[in-house]
């Protein structure tokens, strides 16, 4: 695949700071732009009672409003790197708000998540669904942070979906 050169969004959702760890890395490789999505109520810390209120937006198709402030707008892009972790094998309810809301037809979208060992779910498939006219590339999972393989791992997987040569 050639190596694509058009102007990269990085957005993500991180409740605990992994996504945003691998957001980062994403972005630093591939010179995106980094963007968080950030829900404007946000999710409790504590374990059980986020994994709870996740489990029931998600079953519901409840869509978060999200901060007004958060993302550029996808248009001014050609990729959108979207990042989010795996709540219940799909994305946080806040991606799939990003998603709904966004108009990302003709684009290149490439997903990735971090998981707790759940890998990646439905995750592509989803997304794939929610944008079901972009090119949805291969996605790319992590078990927590990535840990000290993390920069390679990314690195393998810009390549394959043509953003490094």
């Amino acid at each position: 695949m050639e190596q694509n050169n058009g102007k990269i969004l990085v957005v993500y959702y991180s409740h605990s700071g992994n996504t945003e760890t691998i957001a980062r890395l994403i972005g630093q490789e591939s010179g995106g732009v980094l963007a968080e999505i950030r829900p404007q109520a946000a999710y409790p810390q504590d374990y059980n009672t986020v994994v709870a209120q996740a489990k029931g937006e998600i079953q519901r198709g409840f869509l978060p409003a999200l901060a007004p402030d958060a993302v550029p707008d996808p248009a001014e892009y050609d990729v959108v790197l979207i990042g989010t972790p795996n709540w219940w094998s799909t994305v946080a309810p806040p991606i799939a708000t990003f998603l709904t809301e966004n108009d990302l037809n003709g684009k290149t979208v490439a997903p990735f998540c971090t998981h707790g060992g759940g890998g990646l779910g439905h995750i592509e498939r989803d997304i794939q669904r929610l944008c079901p006219h972009a090119t949805v590339r291969r996605a790319f999972e992590t078990y927590g942070d990535g840990g000290a393989g993390a920069r390679a791992k990314v690195l393998a997987w810009l390549k394959e979906i043509g953003l490094k040569a």
